[in-house]
């Protein structure tokens, strides 16, 4: 029998060469000096070979023991060559099985929980809430590798149906990497929706966000909205959009700790006037354009909005966040909550939730001119968190001409919000306006 120090001082020699240990069992040595456990057997009258790896990471303990495990199998007559293969056999139906187990919606939200450290809060929200609205009711409860790219064409399909061509490629990409995410996991060896993307609808052409931009028949948006039977708290995050400029990632995502100078409990201002804190880091998050720079954003709120604010604190005051989402109350509302309603009350191709700073920016703008206000233009823009070229002078300007924000932003509510309910009525429910 071999010996430790035997198996570690052989040396390669002019040929390969073997060092027999027992039982069948020897050390093979090849010209370049590799080493690897080998075993001679026969089984039914045929002689075989095993190969246990090499020396020394296959020490020689436990090459005697992979022998004798061998010879144990001969015993009970299993060809030990084939056991290895029909192992890695069964395990490998062990491992189809229990993708079988594995539905769509564990390994989604396997990857959501993955990503949403290095996700903004309200795109991580986003995201679980596009999936669990249009792909998990389809495709949810569905084996991973039971989906084929029909099934995801057709869960797509019904997106694109209702107008929604962008969040459908969106749901497409979400989609292809939870595949790549459960590829790399071994669970699936393909991905589905990869080949889905050329048979969806193109996105139409880059233009501005549809927007009426007169005053009075932009009114007709809010009037048919507020009469809607949607719940109130999307009703008034409407109404605040329509009058704060903001964009729509603001107002979904407004938490109570960023407004100042408001009495809750009365109908007066606070000690200072009413003002909007969005910070730099949540300003961030909702842009629209990628080049631009975060800053802190001051909106110096009308009378307006602060009543809309006061209406909803009584539905949501205790919460962090101000319009929260119906099923989640730590998630913000929908990306589409406030889209989708403007859709069903018949403004679908003509006003957008983003559309609201278009007509703030052009019916000011108009007066503006009118009335021959030559710095008005540039107001409007700090008003639209807009970053002029010079960025250092933006910096500054964030919160600089308050006064004049203010009289505009004011100005701006007044023509929009005539004749208007105040924020309270729509805590009612669903309300009839003969003017729609």
């Amino acid at each position: 029998m071999l010996t430790d120090k035997e198996v570690k001082n052989a040396a390669p020699r002019d040929k390969a060469y073997k060092l027999a240990d027992s039982a069948g069992l020897y050390l093979y040595v090849a010209k370049t000096g590799t080493k690897t456990w080998r075993m001679k057997f026969r089984f039914q009258g045929v002689e075989q070979l095993l190969t246990f790896g090499p020396y020394p990471e296959v020490k020689l303990s436990e090459a005697r023991e992979k022998r004798d495990d061998a010879r144990r199998q001969i015993r009970e007559h299993v060809n030990p060559a084939g056991a290895r293969k029909r192992a890695a056999m069964a395990k490998e139906k062990e491992r189809e099985e229990e993708a079988k187990l594995i539905t769509f919606e564990r390994a989604a939200r396997d990857w959501h929980a993955l990503q949403t450290p290095r996700w903004a809060p309200v795109h991580s929200n986003d995201v679980i809430t596009s999936l669990e609205r249009d792909v998990f009711p389809l495709l949810g409860k569905r084996p991973l590798a039971a989906i084929d790219a029909p099934a995801v064409l057709k869960t797509l399909r019904e997106v694109e149906g209702r107008g929604s061509i962008e969040t459908a490629k969106r749901l497409r990409q979400r989609i292809s990497s939870v595949y790549a995410y459960a590829i790399s996991e071994g669970i699936v060896t393909h991905d589905p929706a990869a080949v889905v993307g050329k048979a969806l609808k193109p996105l139409p052409k880059k233009g501005k966000q549809p927007a009426i931009t007169d005053p009075d028949s932009a009114r007709e948006v809010l009037i048919a909205a507020e009469a809607s039977g949607a719940s109130p708290v999307t009703k008034l995050a409407s109404r605040l959009l329509a009058l704060t400029q903001a964009r729509p990632g603001m107002v979904r995502s407004a938490e109570w700790s960023e407004f100042e100078g408001i009495d809750w409990s009365g109908d007066e201002f606070g000690p200072f006037l009413p003002i909007w804190r969005i910070p730099a880091q949540r300003m961030k998050l909702v842009m629209d354009l990628k080049d631009e720079e975060s800053f802190e954003h001051l909106v110096p709120l009308c009378w307006q909005a602060v009543d809309a604010l006061r209406a909803v604190h009584r539905l949501t005051g205790r919460n962090r966040l101000v319009f929260p989402g119906q099923r989640h109350s730590h998630r913000p509302l929908s990306e589409n909550a406030i889209g989708y309603l403007y859709n069903r009350v018949g403004f679908f191709g003509r006003h957008v939730p983003h559309g609201w700073r278009s007509s703030f920016s052009t019916t000011m703008n108009a007066i503006a001119v009118k009335a021959k206000q030559l710095a008005d233009p540039a107001v409007i823009e700090l008003m639209l968190a807009h970053v002029p070229e010079n960025k250092v002078k933006a910096a500054y300007d964030r919160a600089g001409h308050m006064e004049r924000r203010r009289e505009l932003g004011q100005e701006w509510a007044d023509l929009l919000m005539k004749g208007m309910e105040p924020a309270d009525s729509l805590l009612e429910g669903p309300r009839r306006n003969a003017s729609i």
